[in-house]
């Protein structure tokens, strides 16, 4: 076994910080932070205020619940896009996601679809939002795809970012078609 599975049943055991688990493997602290942190980084515990705990199967649970159906990023509640179906609910992490979603889900299976306008973070119908797509701001994944409540601050917002303006249907096929070609890069190589 080695020593970060021993960490971690010496924490179920209760042993709840570094200096404890220092003591008891005869090593110093620093060797035992890098472990944590990397146990950590796995999301197999917590430490909070110098505690160190297990991750309860609870919050491995929501965790897996709060990641992007398409590109399985973490889900940011600022940006998010939700389908809400019959039985279940489908989440991306943006717009981009969402998008690119849609032709992947039955139609006649969606009960309502939400995401929140970019500026004012209110909620919104993804239906009835208009959408930055290629803009040069990347809150998310890559093409951009903004949403937006109105269609004058999206046009604002692509006058200063670039992009196009789209309602939803154009949206799902322009993100569609920049991710089958790419996205356009200028150059500006001086020699």
């Amino acid at each position: 076994m080695d020593r970060k599975e021993k960490i971690l049943e010496l924490i179920q055991q209760g042993y709840d910080n570094v200096k404890a688990l220092s003591q008891y493997f005869g090593v110093s602290l620093m060797t035992i932070y890098r472990d944590v942190r990397e146990l950590e980084r796995e999301g197999k515990i917590v430490r909070k205020h110098g505690e160190l705990r297990l991750r309860t199967e609870e919050e491995l649970k929501e965790e897996k619940k709060d990641v992007c159906a398409y590109c399985t990023k973490a889900v940011d509640r600022r940006l998010e896009f939700i389908y809400y179906l019959k039985n279940r609910k489908i989440k991306a992490c943006c717009a981009h996601c969402g998008l690119l979603l849609y032709k992947d889900i039955k139609e006649d299976e969606v009960e309502a679809c939400m995401t929140w306008d970019f500026i004012t973070g209110n909620p919104i119908s993804c239906y009835s939002a208009w959408y930055v797509v290629g803009s040069s701001a990347l809150p998310c994944c890559s093409p951009s795809a903004i949403a937006f409540a109105n269609r004058e601050d999206a046009e604002k917002f692509a006058k200063g970012y670039g992009g196009a303006v789209m309602d939803f249907e154009k949206a799902v096929e322009g993100i569609r078609d920049l991710m089958k070609r790419g996205q356009r890069v200028g150059i500006d190589i001086k020699t």
